[in-house]
């Protein structure tokens, strides 16, 4: 489920099983107002260089294929992130485990196991040195990359964990959870430093900006928040007026806007100057699930998985939806983009439970 996630039930069912599942019906359709000039949308900003396109992606529009089949979960994967430098994918699920996978040969490289419950979110330290897990047994785990086991064990959410990101200095990690609280924490110390009274419904994803001044936080009362890191003092909310669930959150690499899925089987891109949706982004489906939303590589375009078992990607200037994959048999929950390569990775729910690497054949040069 940054994805990175299943569903949730709007009162916490005992047999949720972590599973960033998130069943809720929504029936408002998204707005857009001003969409911004070219010069402002992310990446693109004055002053900012334009992004490159990675390993020389053409501009003829993607033609991402399949290259690898993951398979090794026994229930619904919940999220997946490939680590920084893109050698490995992990992965999450209801079956309690965390997997790292060889991301060029799909061979499970190891299982963590520790969790009492299922689990929602996974990610990587920036630094590659750590995996963090949130699951249903309220706590979060820090693994080792290096030993491949647990170093540090978070106590303090009072619910399920559902969603985890680490500070781009890999120190510090935030998190969110059924307790509608919002909770940093300091790794070395395995310490909760803040916690925010964040939403009052569970909160659905949480993130640092690109300098860890900042935290988004969005939830199933429909509103994106966005903190001071250092004070914890709320800056701005975003909301659309008809506040349906948010599901995912990604800031643009220049932390002027954020990405934002909800079960409008819309995706909104929202200016955080203006606090303004400058951009939507429909033709998938999406009305249950937390489903994860995010930029595919060279930030082109963005890509998403659906409740109708495809993934979808859109133009990011134009809107226009550039491709659709198919293959999974059951919804899409979490999508990864590859930090470096023309690769995207997408997992699915209880009916499939694969892991698909698909490539951009468009790419010059590819692998």
């Amino acid at each position: 489920m940054d994805a990175e996630q299943q569903p949730l039930s709007p009162t916490p069912a005992p047999d949720h099983n972590g599973a960033n599942y998130a069943e809720h019906d929504t029936n408002s359709t998204g707005t857009t107002t001003e969409p911004p000039t070219a010069s402002s949308l992310p990446g693109h900003s004055a002053g900012s260089p334009k992004p490159l396109a990675v390993n020389g992606i053409t501009s003829s529009g993607p033609a991402y294929k399949v290259k690898l089949i993951l398979s090794g979960h026994t229930r619904s994967i919940s999220a997946i992130k490939f680590s920084p430098d893109g050698s490995m994918l992990a992965s999450s699920a209801a079956d309690k485990s965390v997997k790292v996978w060889n991301a060029d040969t799909g061979e499970i490289l190891h299982t963590l196991e520790g969790h009492t419950e299922g689990i929602s979110d996974i990610a990587w330290s920036p630094d590659g040195e750590y995996i963090a897990s949130a699951s249903d047994d309220k706590t979060i785990r820090i693994w080792s990359i290096d030993s491949m086991s647990t170093v540090k064990v978070l106590k303090g959410h009072t619910n399920f964990v559902f969603c985890v990101n680490f500070s781009p200095r890999s120190n510090l990690l935030v998190s969110g959870g059924f307790d509608e609280t919002v909770r940093v924490w300091d790794i070395a110390r395995g310490r909760n430093l803040k916690t925010l009274p964040a939403h009052s419904d569970p909160v659905t994803a949480v993130t640092f900006n690109h300098d860890g001044t900042l935290i988004a936080s969005c939830a199933m009362d429909g509103l994106i928040r966005i903190w001071d890191s250092d004070s914890g003092q709320c800056l701005k909310t975003l909301a659309d007026d008809d506040n349906p669930i948010c599901s995912h959150i990604k800031f643009t690499p220049n932390s002027k806007f954020i990405l934002a899925s909800t079960q409008d089987s819309t995706i909104r891109l929202w200016s955080t100057q203006t606090s303004r949706c400058v951009k939507t982004y429909t033709g998938h489906t999406n009305r249950t699930y937390c489903l994860v939303v995010d930029f595919a590589p060279g930030k082109k375009y963005i890509v998403s998985g659906s409740e109708d078992a495809k993934v979808y990607l859109w133009n990011l200037q134009s809107r226009e939806v550039a491709q659709v994959l198919e293959g999974h048999r059951d919804v899409v929950i979490a999508i990864a983009a590859h930090p470096t390569r023309p690769v995207i990775a997408s997992a699915s729910m209880e009916k499939d439970l694969t892991i698909r690497i698909w490539e951009d054949r468009n790419a010059v040069g590819g692998y």
